[in-house]
């Protein structure tokens, strides 16, 4: 009888990526994170949009083996083009190697600027601005990773704590 009540058991729908466009220089996908409390975008990328220097940041990140990142700075109000909207987007600029496919992390800054819903069971990303509103399949968007290669991701936050693991391991990354 409990069985019955009991919703079916769904496998892991993947990340949810969506593609986006910066300028002239970056069209291509960005992992949307609601774990992370920044955005992040790899030095490569920084260096192809070809969009100024960064500004000196603060902000220092520890990784789970205790090793200490500084990021090479940040950049503020970059135009990020996600299908017909355009948001002001901030950036971290961190010197990683970057999943080739996801170079650009989007976290909670992001997503609530775009007033993005989640539907895990659907796969579904929507963003909505005005009354205007875009909705992103994540069965469309997934694919198949090599399990060798890593791939820098952020995850949980807690208290000033940011989780960035390799796929599918983790490390802490904490705001110092």
């Amino acid at each position: 009888m409990l069985a019955n009540r009991l919703p079916p058991k769904l496998k892991d729908p993947g990340n949810f990526t969506i593609p986006c466009a910066i300028g002239p220089n970056y069209s291509g996908k960005a992992l949307c994170d609601l774990g992370a409390i920044i955005n992040l975008m790899s030095m490569p990328i920084f260096k192809q949009l070809a969009i100024g220097k960064a500004r000196p940041t603060t902000v220092t990140l520890q990784l789970a083996d205790r090793s200490i990142v500084q990021p090479e700075g940040k950049i503020e109000d970059v135009l990020v083009k996600v299908d017909k909207f355009i948001f002001p987007v901030d950036f971290i600029i961190l010197d990683f190697e970057a999943d080739h496919d996801v170079p650009i992390l989007l976290g909670r800054p992001f997503m609530v600027t775009g007033r993005t819903l989640i539907d895990v069971e659907k796969g579904e990303l929507t963003m909505r601005v005005n009354i205007g509103q875009v909705t992103f399949s994540i069965l469309k968007n997934a694919r198949f990773k090599d399990p060798t290669k890593k791939n820098l991701t952020c995850s949980n936050i807690s208290k000033g704590t940011i989780e960035v693991g390799e796929l599918p391991g983790h490390h802490n990354i904490k705001l110092l």
